[in-house]
């Protein structure tokens, strides 16, 4: 079992940046894919971008493609989401997960074994 803890959000303007942590404990990082999910309020939790069990292979929402990017250090057993040119409708709670089903991820919630807590952003205009 891993256990998954977000961190790094909070209130950023329209333009800014923002860098998300996810710390794993439990067991070795590099045995999951893993990746990024969001939901805003009212809304469905929704697919963000995925990494690979050793980062080669990533993948992104369309939404976030070219502004997000998503990278980790299996050495420091931690997943990062660097953010820039945030847009107000990029304000949710950030979840990271892990998958031991797949080799590099996918975008489907019910794939991914084990979920952080959150972390919320904001974006304000």
């Amino acid at each position: 079992q891993v256990q998954l803890v977000e961190s790094g959000g909070g209130l950023v303007q329209a333009g800014g940046s923002l860098r998300l942590s996810c710390v794993a404990s439990g067991r070795s990082l590099n045995t999951y894919a893993m990746a990024w999910f969001r939901q805003a309020p009212g809304k469905e939790r929704e697919f963000v971008a995925r990494i690979s069990r050793g980062g080669g292979s990533t993948y992104y929402a369309d939404s976030v493609k070219g502004r997000f990017t998503i990278s980790r250090d299996n050495a420091k057993n931690t997943m990062y989401l660097q953010m820039n040119s945030l847009k107000p409708e990029d304000t949710a709670v950030y979840y990271c997960a892990s998958s031991s089903r797949s080799l590099i991820g996918t975008t489907r919630r019910s794939d991914y074994d084990y979920w952080g807590q959150g972390t919320q952003v904001t974006v304000s205009s």
